[in-house]
Order: structure tokens, then C-alpha cells, then sequence
């Protein structure tokens, strides 16, 4: 049974082929159907389409649900249409006919935006955490490593001094900077729908300010058709900002996989953090960073996919945004696992000591040797073409034992306090607390 069925029922057919796979993801929305039900049934109360009685009544249910939900013990049950319907149906089931005054005032398509808006919050949530605690260990392992020096490279060619140090930091500063877009898509999931119906209003005299107080929302999409429109455009805005982190994650890992190489042997793990050959004994196989390679490489791609799914769709809710929960839900889990494994992984990174005393990288060292020249008055050019020939020559031997880099952001001046504070204020901006002083209201 449907709630909004009437006489005539859908073919078998055509209902398992457009519920898809909402299910598996209605399970994961149901907490946040039950608490945007708990703030539409306070409203109703508030404008006088529900009793204090009837409000208490449903409150008390719906509080009855979700901690069923936290315990798991929610499930949807056969025939059910959806999360929307199992909760109505278990209101009324046990509280009688108020339970078919909850929906008085909403659509499915407002009900279904608030559900994603609160997990999309919630999920970002995750993410900022996850990323918060690499990040930390980033910068742990950058200070720990600040002075022992590794090949830099262009074009995958040795280029010049580089140090642990450097890299670990580069990635560190870089997910300060993948925050700014997640903040931007915290912000478009942070705006209350409710109250749009699908799409157009609703004649009842909704309290559509107060709905965003209880949720604990930032603001609300004023324009209702707006609230309907940002659908699509809160996935797409997450999908590049799930992307930038991976890439980050990506850029890191292939790194990873090319250092482990006995060719280059910069860096090492336990062996049982790598895995091993069905055939050959000596294997130790990068398989963790090869699959976070791999799957974010995947996350990379939402936002095309998504941006596909968004091509061409006009005004109003379209049953093609069904989709995106296929697109959206697996990428947060995804990442998640990838930034969980990074810091689960790189916490037994061992570091290789005085890797560039080996005289193979002395060229990584005409760069110091053009600039010590010019220090001493060279012309640049000059300098340039003498080291050139002594290289050509076979007649370059550079001092390979320091590098003396002390310009902000360099080898020798990390800038990491710097970079903490780009983090502490990106993560500030995020304003969990508003968030979590709702819920708990909702929940007292």
C-alpha cells in the first residue's frame, strides 16, 4: 500500500524498476525522516492544525521510532513503499487516526529534501572529521620529517632537493583547501526545503521559519520553486567537493605506490600492511593505496555522472533525480573509508635517512650550485652555463650534504603553524553546535 494510491495500483513491473535501490538508502534516511517529522508535527501544532494533544501524541511516537532506528530496529516492511510510508503507517498503527495528520501541509518532495538536506549534513559531518584527524597526522609526520631530504621531480625527472618534510605538508595545506568546498556544499545542504511542497506552497499557513529553527538549519530557501531547484544543485556542489578531496587522496596515494618501488625505496610498511604473491616469495604488494587510488578515481567521477543526470531537467522535481542517492551516497562512504585507511596507514610509514647522499642524485643539486654562484655575483645566466658544462663534463660535485631553503613554505621554513590555522578556520566555519543543540531539543 502507498500513501498516495487510490484505486488502481502500479504493475508489478514498472514499481520494482522505479523504486530501484531506494531501500538500501531509506534505511539510511530514516532518522533524519523521523526528526524532520518531529519539526513539521511542532508547526502543525504551532499554526493550529494539530491540538497540543494530538502534537504530544506524535512526538511521543516518533521519538519511539527513531530510537528503534538508533537500536536497529526499524525496517521497512514488505509491501511498504518507503521510509515516509513505514513511519505514517507505524504512527497510525499505534496511535490511530493522528497518524494521518502528519503529512497535512508537505509533499514527498519537500519530506525527501529535508531527509537529504539533514543527511547530507550529517554525512559531511563525517567527512570533516575524517579529514580533520589525516590532517592532523599530515602535520605530525611533516615536523617529524622536516629535515630528511628526498628527490623532487618535474615531468617524473629528478629536479631538485626536496625533503618528507615538504611532502607530507603539501598534502596537509591541501586539504585546508579541499574544506572550502565542502564548506560550500555544507552551506547549500545547511537551507531548509520544508514548507515547499513539491514545489509550489502550500495554502495552509505554514511556519516555515520556525521549521528551520527546530532543525537547527542556517536559513531556509526563501523561493519555494528555489527549494525544489536546489535539489541537483546540493549533489552536484558535493560531488566536486567529495572530488577535491580525493584528489588529494589520489595524488597521495600514487605517490605512495611509485616510493614503494624497490627502484625508488624511499619509504616502507610493515609487512602486514602490505600483501604478498601467490607466486613470488619477496612480494610486498601496495594493495590499500592501489584500491584508494582506484576508488578515488571513482569519486572523481561523480561529478560528471551527476552533471549527466542534470542535463536538460527543467523546472520542478523530475523522477531522474531518484538517482543522484546512487551517485551521492556511496561516494560519502567511499571517501570515508579512503581518509580512514590514509591515517590508518600512514601512521607506520617508515621514512628512508639520507636518501641524497647517494652520489646518483647529485644532479638534484645544480639548482644550488647555479644560486650559491649568483650569491657571489655571477650573472644567473653565467652561473646557468657553467654548471651546465660541468655537468656535460662529468666535472659537477656538489655539496650533497645540506640544502639551505628558508623562504616561507620551503624545506627549511614548513610554515606548518600557518597552515594549523588555515585548518582550525576552515573547520570553525563548519557550525555543528546549532545543529546538535536542535536535535537535542527535538530529542529531550
Amino acid at each position: 500500500m502507498k500513501i498516495w494510491q487510490k484505486a488502481t495500483d502500479s504493475k508489478k513491473e514498472v514499481e520494482q524498476f522505479t523504486i530501484g535501490r531506494d531501500p538500501e538508502f531509506d534505511l539510511i534516511l530514516a532518522p533524519f525522516d523521523v526528526l524532520g517529522s518531529m519539526a513539521h508535527a511542532a508547526m502543525l501544532s504551532e499554526i493550529g492544525l494539530l491540538t497540543d494533544e494530538e502534537n504530544q501524541t506524535l512526538q511521543k511516537g516518533l521519538k519511539e521510532i527513531y530510537f528503534e532506528i538508533e537500536k536497529g530496529q526499524f525496517q521497512i516492511a514488505s509491501g511498504v513503499e518507503d521510509v515516509h510510508s513505514q513511519v505514517e503507517f507505524l504512527l497510525t498503527e499505534r496511535y490511530g487516526e493522528v497518524g494521518k495528520k502528519l503529512h497535512s501541509g508537505r509533499s514527498r518532495n519537500d519530506q525527501v529534501l529535508v531527509d537529504l538536506k539533514l543527511y547530507y549534513r550529517a554525512a559531511i559531518r563525517e567527512i570533516m572529521e575524517e579529514t580533520q584527524v589525516l590532517f592532523d597526522l599530515l602535520s605530525q609526520l611533516a615536523e617529524k620529517h622536516q629535515h630528511d631530504l628526498m628527490p623532487g621531480y618535474t615531468h617524473t625527472q629528478l629536479a631538485m632537493p626536496s625533503s618528507f618534510g615538504l611532502w607530507f605538508s603539501s598534502f596537509a595545506e591541501g586539504l585546508t583547501e579541499d574544506l572550502g568546498l565542502l564548506k560550500a556544499a555544507f552551506d547549500l545542504s545547511n537551507k531548509n526545503p520544508l514548507g515547499s511542497a513539491a514545489g509550489y506552497g502550500s495554502s495552509f499557513p505554514l511556519n516555515r521559519t520556525l521549521t528551520t529553527e527546530l532543525l537547527g538549519f542556517a536559513d531556509l530557501h526563501h523561493n519555494v520553486i528555489n527549494a525544489q531547484n536546489s535539489r541537483g544543485k546540493t549533489e552536484r556542489t558535493i560531488a566536486f567537493a567529495l572530488a577535491g578531496i580525493a584528489g588529494t587522496l589520489n595524488k597521495l596515494a600514487t605517490d605512495v605506490c611509485l616510493f614503494m618501488n624497490q627502484h625508488f625505496a624511499f619509504i616502507s610498511f610493515p609487512d602486514e600492511l602490505t600483501t604478498g604473491s601467490s607466486i613470488m616469495p619477496h612480494k610486498k604488494n601496495p594493495d590499500v593505496f592501489e584500491l584508494i587510488r582506484a576508488k578515488t578515481n571513482q569519486i572523481q567521477a561523480v561529478p560528471t555522472s551527476v552533471g549527466f543526470l542534470l542535463t536538460n531537467m527543467s523546472t520542478g522535481y523530475h523522477r531522474d533525480m531518484q538517482l543522484l542517492k546512487e551517485e551521492i551516497f556511496p561516494a560519502f562512504e567511499t571517501l570515508k573509508a579512503c581518509l580512514s585507511m590514509n591515517t590508518f596507514m600512514l601512521k607506520e610509514i617508515r621514512v628512508k635517512q639520507d636518501i641524497l647522499q647517494n652520489p646518483f642524485y647529485k644532479h638534484l643539486f645544480s639548482v644550488e650550485v647555479v644560486n650559491d654562484l649568483v650569491l657571489q655575483g655571477v650573472p644567473f645566466r653565467d652561473a646557468y652555463k657553467k654548471v651546465g658544462l660541468d655537468i656535460e663534463a662529468d666535472q659537477f660535485t656538489p655539496d650533497q650534504s645540506q640544502v639551505n631553503h628558508s623562504h616561507e613554505g620551503s624545506i627549511g621554513n614548513l610554515c606548518m603553524d600557518q597552515i594549523k590555522v588555515k585548518m582550525t578556520a576552515q573547520l570553525t566555519q563548519f557550525k555543528f553546535e546549532k545543529i546538535d543543540q536542535a536535535f537535542a531539543k527535538l530529542l529531550k
